[in-house]
């Protein structure tokens, strides 16, 4: 059975000294991570609520994937993206990354690359989240890999828009007046501006477009806005949506002018779906958001990839991606030794991304116990048309994606009910391996 078990196993060590001689050769990596962006949002996919002109630009210049799935909360999502392995094996509680996990910042510092974050961190915990977790602790960045940052959310909470309480290697501040996500933008052009003689990766797990829904400063109320005000009102939703299009355009010019277009592979995701109390227009239809529960509302995401002269611009992608194969893609595009392993359950879809042949997803694997917000823990295989749960219910997503009408098996054709006995098989083994978290 293909794609059964998809394990790498390759070596937790990295000696940097390997990769000094091909630094230049190898490329930079910029992977972008909007936050509560399903896959309706941007203008690329169908989108007539929201202006994306730079995300739309992107997929001009690269490649655009229609299958991209997440798990359906940020949490979740960020420990399967930086550890390439599904939350079943490590996923310790809401708001935390286990100390002891290796994430693509390890792997990547050690062979040699300048590394920097800037965004949304939230793998740290509060004192009620670790004990929860049973008294486990989360990471910090520099315990991730990640020594250089500007980030919201690590050891203190305060505001990620206006008046930002951020954290650096220097020490927390509060930025009066400014804007968050302004900030983490001026940090990596920054950043990208360096001379270096190594390669350069940036994480920007972002803070918009999550909740609360503000003004920004595009917004002529914005001077006049209270940061301390409870305002979240989804009408600021599309205004929040185009000033992160605004900001991205920002960093894209950086790495053209920077003289780093050539060399440098740019990736863009969401990490769930739209907040629920977002309604968008896609292609003549309503799509109510649903982060956080398992529909394909709520997992179905955003993605472009964009390499000058190495991807094949205006190209789509129709394969299915999730979270895991991030982890082994970043390895491969940074030149990893083949001899030297690493565990992930994805596949790299490196080779896709320039057009070659090779190994493709046939089904997306989720575990979801986020233990917060009161959301039902489930178990789930789908591939692009059929999605069968643990509990046995089983669901046409094509055609029905808020899973409106459960089927029988005596309604599927006898192909999908083969489909169907084989996503069995391979939940049962998905069983075997679980750590019962």
């Amino acid at each position: 059975m293909r794609n059964l078990l998809i394990l790498m196993f390759l070596g937790l060590s990295l000696p940097a000294i390997a990769y000094q001689e091909e630094a230049k050769e190898r490329p930079n990596i910029i992977l972008i991570m909007a936050d509560d962006l399903g896959f309706e949002t941007l203008g690329v996919n169908g989108s007539e609520s929201y202006k994306t002109p730079h995300l739309n630009q992107l997929a001009k210049e690269g490649m655009n994937f229609t299958q991209c799935y997440s798990t359906p909360l940020c949490t979740p999502s960020r420990v399967q993206l930086m550890t390439g392995q599904y939350n079943s094996r490590n996923y310790i509680g809401f708001g935390l990354l286990d100390l002891k996990e290796r994430t693509f910042g390890h792997y990547l510092k050690e062979a040699g690359y300048d590394n920097f974050i800037a965004g949304k961190w939230q793998l740290f915990g509060n004192k009620h989240q670790r004990e929860l977790a049973g008294d486990r602790d989360g990471s910090l960045p520099s315990d991730a890999g990640l020594d250089n940052y500007c980030l919201w959310q690590v050891k203190q909470l305060g505001s990620r828009y206006k008046d930002p309480l951020l954290s650096t290697p220097s020490g927390d501040k509060i930025y009066e007046g400014k804007f968050g996500p302004d900030i983490f933008v001026d940090h990596i052009v920054d950043f990208i501006e360096k001379e270096r003689d190594k390669p350069f990766f940036v994480y920007f797990p972002m803070a918009l477009s999550h909740d609360p829904f503000v003004p920004t400063p595009d917004n002529e109320h914005f001077s006049s806005f209270e940061a301390k005000s409870k305002t979240n009102d989804p009408k600021y939703f599309g205004e929040m949506v185009g000033y992160m299009d605004k900001l991205l355009g920002k960093i894209f010019d950086t790495v053209h002018t920077s003289g780093n277009a050539d060399n440098t592979l740019i990736i863009f995701i969401g990490d769930n779906g739209t907040d629920q109390d977002v309604v968008s227009l896609q292609n003549g239809n309503s799509i109510k958001g649903d982060k956080g529960n398992t529909t394909t509302a709520g997992t179905h995401v955003p993605m472009i990839a964009t390499w000058k002269g190495k991807i094949k611009a205006g190209s789509v992608n129709n394969n299915l991606i999730d979270f895991t194969d991030f982890l082994p893609t970043l390895l491969e595009v940074a030149q990893l030794p083949k001899d030297q392993r690493v565990f992930s359950d994805g596949i790299s879809f490196y080779p896709q991304l320039l057009g070659k042949r090779s190994a493709k997803r046939d089904w997306v694997f989720c575990h979801y116990a986020p233990n917060w917000g009161g959301f039902e823990h489930k178990r789930f295989i789908h591939d692009k048309s059929l999605k069968l749960y643990e509990n046995g219910s089983i669901y046409k997503i094509d055609t029905d994606p808020m899973e409106m009408h459960p089927l029988e098996s005596g309604q599927l054709t006898g192909n999908e009910r083969k489909k169907i006995t084989e996503f069995r098989t391979i939940m049962k083994e998905m069983n075997k391996q679980s750590k019962g978290i």
